[in-house]
């Protein structure tokens, strides 16, 4: 597909699992269980979609899922599997090698987005997944990252992506806030679910856009707002934030990328009965 300056597409990292009502918080299990089925732990699949950007001579990668170096008690923990191999190899398959990648956008630095930052090798070192690759990050959610709080501290694997800051500065770009940081590449920063992160709309103004919408809608079921994730920091704030992207994307007749839906990977919005829903699915 084609956005803009950019041809778009997916890349996938594989799938993984949390827990269910973790991630729809109040809403009861006899809602959201017929859209997202539970194994025997209450554990559902999210997958670990990431976007590809190229054009105007960039190769651009929107999150880097997990990455690897996990032990048998994480990965159990989490379910992690890769039936079809990684992200890198995702990449290999669609013509792009690591060290091709211009720039990488991290939406925030939770272990599931930011988690590929580094690859491990057997003895335990870690180098950069994208070793020629500008790493964006909004600087208000990196000094989050670094100083979390007890109810956050286990989504951010500092190991994951503290080399750029200690042995890779030229490689990281600290944005302050919202705007057109990449051409035809914007970001919108919300807060309700960690402190600074950071939306990416692509395209140009009244042409068509797409938005990866990260933590703020992870499944396109959540397009419901009060669908939101006990993991959220402010959920009240999240609720705000979602009325307003949603109803700008409704409008403005943006395409939404969903990072951790196995099914509706992308869609375009619609209404019913006065409330936004998912009109139609858009593949990539």
């Amino acid at each position: 597909m084609q956005i803009g300056i950019y041809e778009v597409s997916l890349v996938r990292d594989g799938v993984y699992l949390l827990d269910g009502g973790a991630m729809f918080g109040v809403v009861p299990k006899v809602l959201w269980e017929p859209h997202h089925p539970t194994d025997d732990s209450n554990r559902i699949e999210l997958a670990l979609n990431c976007l590809l950007l190229r054009g105007g001579e960039r190769t651009i990668l929107v999150d880097v899922g997990m990455g690897n170096g996990w032990t048998d008690k994480e990965l159990a923990i989490y379910g992690l599997h890769r039936p079809e191999g990684g992200l890198v190899e995702d990449l290999a398959r669609q013509g792009v090698a690591p060290e091709e990648v211009t720039d990488v956008v991290l939406t925030h630095l939770h272990f599931d987005h930011a988690g590929g930052v580094v690859t491990f090798s057997e003895e335990g070192r870690s180098e950069l997944t994208f070793p020629n690759a500008r790493h964006w990050v909004q600087e208000r959610h990196l000094r989050w990252g670094e100083d979390p709080t007890e109810r956050d501290r286990r989504s951010f694997l500092q190991d994951r992506w503290r080399p750029l800051r200690e042995e890779h500065q030229d490689l990281l770009e600290l944005l302050d806030g919202p705007g057109e940081f990449l051409p035809q590449i914007e970001a919108l920063v919300v807060n309700g679910h960690t402190s600074g992160q950071q939306l990416v709309l692509v395209g140009e103004a009244g042409g068509q856009r797409l938005l990866y919408c990260a933590d703020l809608i992870p499944f396109a079921t959540q397009v419901r707002v009060p669908w939101i994730m006990a993991f959220d920091l402010h959920p009240l704030i999240t609720l705000q934030e979602k009325k307003e992207i949603l109803a700008r994307a409704a409008t403005e007749g943006w395409i939404l990328f969903f990072e951790h839906d196995c099914r509706v990977t992308a869609a375009r919005l619609g209404s019913e009965s006065g409330r936004v829903v998912v009109r139609e699915e858009v593949s990539l």
